[in-house]
């Protein structure tokens, strides 16, 4: 039924989906990083975690633009 349908109609039957998976997403999240934060605010190495991370961030972007990919298993 829904391979014989217009676009929109299929979009329109789709729209709770992607509503109600985007919320269940947007949820996951929230709970991480407001874990995340009070494990950051209890520890006594906050600019240590910061630094951490930034040059994490600052790694993955390097390798991405050189190029670099995992290796793929066979």
């Amino acid at each position: 039924m829904l391979a014989s349908a217009p676009n929109w109609q299929r979009l329109a039957t789709l729209a709770p989906v992607f509503v109600i998976g985007f919320g269940l997403v947007a949820a996951v999240v929230i709970v991480l990083v407001r874990a995340f934060a009070a494990s950051v605010r209890e520890s006594g190495h906050q600019r240590l975690i910061f630094a951490g991370l930034v040059a994490l961030t600052g790694l993955v972007v390097l390798l991405t633009y050189l190029g670099v990919s995992l290796p793929k298993e066979g």
